[in-house]
């Protein structure tokens, strides 16, 4: 009986579905699919729970309200972390990633009522998650190019001796920089093909936020008014240096300690191996014994 409650249950959801997906006129899974292909980079696939939850979100995200500031910082956070979504859209699917977890509850309710708690703290986590993956992916993009501006500035303290050609110095670099770097300097060079060079290269720093690259930025904007910018690129160059030693210390101080857990776990080993001997050698001298 309990069996063919659940299966109506299911059939009678599904159905449902069907009738409000066709009264608010919902595209296909198939159409949602193209164009989510259409508009995603790379080659992951995309899966169909996405797909229909961005369909949802996408009609949820005309009833969420956002304060102009907060709506440009998120929609500046989505293109710099290359999620192709409105930040209404982005919280909208927040919302119903933790909305259906959350429906969990009701079974929970009916069969195993202590796990309800639980179903709903995981819906808070998975909200928060979800809105701070932008913020996440963000931080990753940024540690990576990061991790490159050393070499950047150095190729910059170079290529000024011999010319003072931005637009081409960005070229340059850019067939030797890693794929994040080069994704952002495609996106630069063509902003200064098509604009003026300092508002391309104040928008290159405003999306990616972050310090050391202000300041290269700052030194490009000054070789552009005129600026001899040696002098300024060496020093920074130099600054950089001691960052990427700071970082790299920072790094190698974290092994000790992984280490130091192997280790501890190879000498419990070691020390089981031999109690197990001394435990095996009087086990049978007493058995000798009797």
């Amino acid at each position: 009986m309990t069996f063919l409650i659940i299966i109506f249950g299911i059939l009678l959801a599904l159905g449902l579905f069907f009738i409000i997906a066709d009264v608010l006129k919902l595209p296909s899974l198939a159409a949602q699919r193209a164009m989510q292909s259409a508009g995603k980079q790379g080659s992951e696939k995309i899966k169909n729970i996405d797909i229909m939850i961005q369909g949802w979100a996408v009609k949820l995200s005309k009833y969420i309200p956002i304060d102009e500031y907060k709506r440009n910082r998120m929609k500046n956070t989505l293109n710099a972390s290359g999620i192709n979504m409105t930040p209404e859209e982005y919280m909208a699917s927040a919302i119903i990633k933790s909305g259906l977890i959350a429906l969990g509850v009701v079974p929970s309710l009916i069969i195993l009522p202590l796990l309800a708690p639980v179903i709903v703290f995981l819906s808070i986590l998975v909200y928060f998650k979800e809105i701070g993956k932008a913020d996440e992916e963000l931080k990753e993009k940024r540690d990576k190019i990061e991790r490159e501006l050393p070499r950047f500035v150095a190729t910059i303290t170079q290529e000024l001796k011999a010319s003072r050609d931005v637009l081409s110095i960005l070229e340059n670099f850019k067939k030797n920089a890693g794929e994040d770097f080069t994704d952002e300097l495609d996106i630069l060079t063509a902003d200064m093909r098509s604009s003026s060079y300092e508002a391309a290269l104040t928008r290159f720093e405003a999306r990616i936020n972050s310090p050391m690259l202000s300041d290269i930025t700052r030194g490009l904007i000054g070789v552009l008014r005129g600026d001899d910018g040696t002098m300024y690129f060496q020093m920074l160059s130099h600054d950089m240096k001691q960052l990427e030693l700071q970082r790299l210390k920072a790094q190698a101080m974290k092994i000790p300690p992984k280490i130091r857990v192997f280790s501890f776990v190879m000498l419990m080993c070691f020390l089981m191996t031999y109690m197990a001997i001394i435990i095996y050698e009087i086990i049978r001298s007493l058995s000798g014994m009797f």
